[in-house]
Parts: structure tokens; sequence; C-alpha cells
């Protein structure tokens, strides 16, 4: 429970179904230099008291730190962009909570992801969009396996979010009156370059902007302070509007290039997590998300060996980002995703 409306009405609507519910809120590690103005805890407490329901706090701020914080410092030194949240919801949320709730002799984990699960007729687990695509969460949910998803319940799932809120206004709930963060949970509404800045000063190194063919346009601030398809922020004089086509950490240089030299219609996969425990025997054609906010697009996916694979799009797809998450679609269920490198 983060005190958000989604899960305050994810326990509500657990106790409806008849289940015996114990709130867990995770205490996570926060910026000494730029606390929250939210207290989540508090939060969580109010709603739990509202549903008569018993709260526990699991101090999981050393590991937050560890595994997440330093992850997309670190990731940002390399000159890919993390996603976080894919880390946390494999090693933090369906690893050390779900331990947490295990340790309760609990049956289920339940979160207020807008996703669904379902079992098979052969008794596997899938994991399904939400039917309510604008808020679906199934992407960030794609690192979860058959062992996760069969303890895994999202009962705001089946939802639209007007519904969810008329819920939580009709139950009294607290948290209908919070506004929601679209923003890190650790980053406190602060923009990341200043979070970066403050936390690993050492990341923000100056270096060349180029074009394609190597000629020098400008400086730019720092890696970390750009993304690919980026056309803001650049600084340099073109007669054109340029994009960051590419960063390369090894030489700490950012290439430039116009819209039109954009984009890419192949990418390669690592770690990737087949959500079936396996992965298929030959190419599937699928859908591809490459990105938390971008829309599906149709592909060839093509499993190799190490958890690998190679996605071949039908047309060119703009922004491909190393770091980001590659998530495969078959219609409706997840089939799984990894890290684009």
């Amino acid at each position: 429970m983060s005190g958000g409306v989604d899960s305050s009405v994810a326990a509500a609507l657990l106790k409806q179904q008849g289940y015996e519910v114990i709130g867990l809120t995770m205490r996570l590690w926060s910026d000494p230099a730029h606390r929250p103005a939210f207290d989540s805890e508090a939060a969580a407490q109010c709603a739990a008291d509202s549903l008569g329901i018993p709260l526990r706090v699991v101090d999981l701020a050393v590991p937050f730190r560890r595994e997440i914080v330093q992850f997309f410092l670190d990731e940002y030194a390399r000159g890919v962009t993390p996603n976080p949240c894919v880390r946390c919801n494999r090693l933090i949320k369906w690893g050390l909570l779900l331990d947490q709730a295990l340790a309760l002799a609990a049956d289920f984990l339940a979160t207020g992801h807008y996703a669904r699960v379902q079992r098979d007729e052969g008794g596997k687990m899938k994991l399904l969009r939400a039917p309510d695509h604008s808020k679906d969460q199934s992407y960030v949910l794609h690192v979860l396996t058959q062992e996760k998803l069969a303890r895994a319940l999202f009962p705001v799932g089946e939802h639209p979010k007007s519904e969810i809120r008329a819920i939580a206004r009709a139950l009294g709930l607290p948290a209908v009156t919070h506004a929601e963060s679209q923003d890190l949970c650790f980053l406190n509404g602060e923009d990341y370059r200043d979070f970066i800045l403050r936390n690993a000063p050492q990341i923000a190194r100056p270096g060349p902007i180029v074009a394609r063919d190597g000629k020098m346009l400008g400086e730019h601030q720092g890696l970390a302070y750009y993304t690919i398809g980026q056309r803001k922020g650049l600084r340099v004089s073109s007669p054109v509007p340029l994009y960051v086509l590419a960063k390369e950490a090894a030489t700490n240089t950012l290439v430039v290039g116009r819209e039109e030299e954009l984009g890419s219609r192949e990418l390669s996969v690592v770690n990737v997590n087949w959500i079936a425990g396996e992965a298929p025997s030959g190419r599937l054609r699928l859908q591809v998300k490459t990105r938390y906010t971008a829309r599906e697009a149709e592909a060839w996916v093509t499993p190799e060996e190490g958890q690998q694979a190679r996605v071949r799009f039908e047309s060119l797809q703009r922004d491909i980002t190393p770091g980001q998450a590659a998530v495969f679609y078959d219609g409706e269920v997840v089939l799984g995703g990894g890290s684009i490198t």
C-alpha cells in the first residue's frame, strides 16, 4: 500500500471479495537533500485505518538504494537510459516484498497495478493487459515469472481509472484526494538531472557533440542529460532541427542529426524473461513496445540463446533507446521482454 488511490481501492475490493487483507507499505530510500512532500507511510496508515485492516511497514531502504537507485546512476554512467521501475518490480516488489508476504503466511501479494493475471487450461499463468489501455501497466510487469504470477493479484486491473476513483469516493477513502505522481518515486518530483548532479556529479562530464560524419558541432553537458530522439536543449547552431541519434559512452560523445536520420527497424534484447517459462521454438509475429509510453508496433521476434532475442519491425521505429525494455505482446497477452542493447 503506497497510500494512493489504486492500492487503497485494491485492498477494499479484496475485502469485499472475502479475503483476509494485511497492508504492507515499503519504506524506501529517500534522498536526504530532497525529502518528499508526500508522506506515503502516513497516507497508507490512514487508508488502512479507514478500511479496518492492519498495516505493516517493511523497511527496504538499504536494498532499494543499492539495487534501484545505484542501478539508475550506474546505467546513466554507461550512457544508456534505464527503466528502474522494471528492476524494482523484479527485485523489490516481487522479490523482497513478496518474501515478506509469504513470511506472514499470505497466499497472494496484491498491488494496485493495472494489469490482469489468468491461469490457462494447462495450468500456466498468463499476464494480460488491462482493458483500459490508457492505464495499462503490464509493460513494467513483464519480468514476472510463473512462480510470481501464481502469487499475484491485481484487483483494479479489470476497471477503468474513473471507476476506481468512484469506488474510492463511495467508500470515503482519503486517497481519492491525493494527486498522482508520474515520476520515479525516489526523485520526489525533482528533475532527474538535478538528482544525478547531486548524487553522482562525475557522470556530468562535458564532451563533444558531433554529426554522423564526425563534424564537431558543439559541447554537451553530460550524456546523462540526453536521450535518443531528443531535440530541445542541444544548444548547437544549425539551419535545420537536430535530434539525438546516439550516445557513445566510450568517447563521451553525443551524436546528432536530422530527423530523417532517426530510427531503426531492428534491435537486440538481453536478459529476456519469457513468462511461459521457456522461449518459443521459432520466430513470432508480435506487437512490441519499446517504451512505457510508446505504442506497440508490429515486429518479428526471434528468440536466441542466452536469454537474448532479435526484433525486426515492419516499419521504422524512431526512438529505440538502449536501457529501456522491449516488451512482446500477442494481442492482450504479454509474452515477455528484455533490455534493449
